[in-house]
């Protein structure tokens, strides 16, 4: 799931329209945000008022872009895929300076495998801050997509996750069977 953000921002473009897909998951219901064919948001359980900008996937016209997006979305939740291989563009979110930096170590991550804190801090240009990359992590605006489920402490636990412990652990036991690890 290494992905590369796409350089074009897709606000610039007259035809990209947003759209706001629900998806059931293991973990719970996944709200994308997509603007034309890019990701510009992932939900972790949205509920209630924000669950409700979320249209399900079986109630959208159909077309082939979302049947392979959905797809893929699918294919990784059932540890067949590792990649999802989708565009996506951070800018929308306002992610700058640091966070970014963090986001974009975290997308490198291989499938399987986990850096600490602590790993991506350094990466990221600024050893000293391995707390702040927990505080990054936890405003990731597409969770799934820039894996920060494979940020994990130093200690023993997986640490925190925008959709709890529970899902987290989960994510990285699935990408461990799968990976046959």
């Amino acid at each position: 799931m290494t992905l590369r953000e796409r350089s074009g921002d897709p606000r610039n473009h007259p035809d990209a329209e947003p759209l706001h897909v629900l998806l059931p998951s293991p973990i719970g219901a996944v709200g994308v945000d997509f603007l034309g064919r890019t990701i510009v948001g992932v939900t972790l359980g949205p509920e209630g008022k924000e669950a409700g900008r979320f249209r399900p996937f079986g109630k959208l016209p159909r077309s082939d872009f979302l049947d392979e997006a959905v797809g893929r979305f699918s294919e990784y939740f059932a540890g067949a895929r590792r990649r999802l291989d989708l565009p996506y563009h951070l800018g929308p979110s306002g992610v700058t300076g640091f966070a970014r930096r963090v986001l974009k170590e975290t997308a490198r991550i291989p499938f399987g495998q986990t850096r600490t804190y602590q790993q991506i801090a350094e990466a990221a240009g600024s050893p000293d801050a391995y707390r702040v990359v927990l505080s990054s992590l936890l405003v990731n605006p597409i969770p799934i997509v820039v894996p920060c489920h494979r940020v994990v402490t130093n200690k023993s636990g997986v640490g925190s996750y925008i959709a709890g412990p529970e899902a987290k652990g989960w994510l990285l036991e699935m990408e461990e069977r799968a990976s046959g690890a």
